[in-house]
């Protein structure tokens, strides 16, 4: 099953958003992901199957990203 994952990252540029662009492209359990950039968190909204939200932190964190899980309910 799909999950959604929100982050909090330091993300503002559009060099950062190909970046990590590049890395989610080669992963198949990310479904989708998108940036709210005008948010004063710039956050990461990502939707995947079977996937660990700590992944998502830990490949940002190796592109020199910032990311925090923010744990929500809907």
């Amino acid at each position: 099953m799909n999950e959604v994952f929100i982050f909090k990252t330091s993300v503002d540029t559009p060099a950062h958003v190909e970046r990590v662009a590049s890395l989610f492209r080669s992963i198949d359990a990310i479904r989708q992901w998108s940036f709210d950039l005008e948010d004063c968190d710039r956050i990461l909204r990502v939707v995947a199957l079977d996937f660990e939200p700590e992944a998502v932190v830990q490949l940002l964190m190796t592109a020199g990203i910032s990311c925090e899980h923010m744990e929500y309910e809907l």
